[in-house]
């Protein structure tokens, strides 16, 4: 098995070669500066590296290492950065973790301290790396808008994919969120109506009152306010299909006209005597235990067996190993693209309290909490707190104690702007420091606040 490849952009050649034997699980290679650097991630594609600060031309500075890191960042935002750093250096550690490194040393570098750093750097990897191939197959699977790595959810994709081009009526059975809709698209979509019209209607949502003229329209003059002809839902759909969602809250006289319509295949509107042909593929769907219904007389048995041709039953999320995490990288993702946020994935006790939810409101429960993250998340990667849940009870403590201090850190900074109303002569002596060094720490944890210096000598 090929070794994990270690990128070593360090100028001090004696390090370097500390570096080489310091290493022996992994294939280090080196570059000198940031053009060396750049080429060797082109060309070697390293998983993770080490990087000095003090990089050519300003060995003596930091400008050129920010400057290297904010490009890898680009060109490889996979990479896990590891940033040495001088001795008491709080400062610029601190800002080169916010800028996207995935931690620092301190020097002297202490080689054990390193390798714990690096090992822990390369699991994270070969998680990611993991999810990120399971996300590449899930964008192959069957159908297209369907994320899934699940050999349950897998089977319903084919049966779909076999019923689809026929015309018989099909019904989904599933758990609210479930994608009952999206796999009604799918129906229609590889079906030989995918070019004629796909309408939906939730026969929850709507009025007992208004369901009826909503599903077969109606005749001017029909009833009060009727000023002119309307089209119903089912006539939208000529030719092509129809969506009946929730169709278990569908009231019982218009189960019978519904029932006619399907054995018919015409309709008359509100007010009309006319009949009207109409071709139309029904698909229905209900988050009800619908045979329930039809055994205590709540729901017609010969309407149920028109529309339960082909019964399909969709898998909750709870029951699709892998699914969780694999549709919350796919979010994570889209979101990070629609809001302009460029959060690199999920904390380790994110990915193990996503693992552990039970999700009562499956998928869709789950793209509204990474919604949520990815406006509400501080770090770069998506923590549990920011989904709204809690890592599984006997999980393994975290004890990352520069994270602690990172985050303790960030706590004490946070309670200070609050208590001192942001003045930041004031903050910085309740927490003992200079105001420089504040100013360092709040732009290195990204708090620096709205008011400005001007505004506070005046006030």
């Amino acid at each position: 098995m090929a070794r994990p490849k270690l990128l070593i952009i360090e100028d001090d050649v004696g390090l370097c070669n500390q570096y080489r034997w310091a290493f022996p699980g992994y294939e280090t290679l080196f570059a000198h500066s940031r053009p060396q650097a750049l080429a060797m991630l082109q060309r070697e594609q390293p998983n993770l590296a080490i990087m000095d600060l003090g990089l050519p031309p300003d060995p003596d500075g930091v400008s050129e290492g920010f400057a290297t890191l904010e490009q890898i960042g680009r060109v490889a935002p996979e990479l896990k950065v590891i940033v040495a750093t001088s001795h008491g250096d709080r400062t610029h550690a601190l800002r080169a973790v916010a800028g996207g490194a995935y931690d620092f040393c301190e020097k002297p570098i202490e080689i054990a301290v390193l390798r714990t750093v690096v090992d822990r750097a390369q699991r994270l990897f070969e998680l990611e790396e993991e999810n990120r191939t399971l996300a590449q197959a899930s964008v192959q699977a069957p159908l297209r808008r369907i994320v899934t790595g699940s050999d349950s959810m897998l089977k319903v994709n084919r049966t779909v994919e076999r019923v689809a081009p026929t015309n018989v009526t099909v019904l989904l059975l599933g758990e609210s969120g479930t994608g009952k809709e999206l796999l009604a698209q799918a129906v229609h979509e590889l079906s030989p109506r995918a070019r004629q019209p796909f309408v939906a209607i939730n026969c929850g949502a709507i009025p007992e009152t208004l369901l009826e003229s909503e599903l077969f329209g109606y005749e001017r003059g029909a009833f009060t306010g009727a000023v002119k002809q309307s089209i119903g839902k089912i006539e939208s759909a000529h030719r092509g299909t129809l969506f009946l969602d929730e169709i278990g809250d569908l009231p019982q006289p218009l189960q019978v006209k519904l029932l006619r319509f399907l054995q018919e295949q015409t309709i008359e509107r509100i007010g009309g005597r006319a009949p009207i042909a109409v071709d139309v593929r029904v698909v229905s769907a209900t988050n009800v235990a619908i045979e329930e219904q039809v055994e205590r007389g709540r729901f017609r048995g010969d309407l149920f067996y028109r529309l339960n041709a082909v019964s399909i039953r969709i898998p909750p999320l709870r029951e699709r190993p892998g699914d969780a995490i694999l549709l919350a990288r796919f979010f994570l993702n889209r979101f990070n693209r629609e809001m302009n946020r460029s959060l690199r994935g999920f904390s380790e006790a994110a990915v193990a309290a996503i693992g552990a939810h039970a999700w009562p409101g499956n998928v869709r429960e789950l793209e509204n909490r990474v919604k949520r993250a990815v406006v509400m998340a501080d770090g770069r990667l998506v923590d549990a707190p920011d989904l709204e849940l809690l890592p599984p009870e006997g999980m393994t403590l975290d004890f990352d104690l520069r994270a602690a201090r990172l985050r303790a850190e960030r706590e004490v900074l946070q309670r200070a702007l609050a208590y001192s109303n942001s003045r930041l002569s004031q903050a910085a002596k309740l927490l003992g420091v200079s105001r420089p060094t504040l100013y360092g720490l709040l732009e290195a944890h990204d708090l620096m606040p709205v008011r400005t210096v001007a505004a506070e000598d005046e006030g």
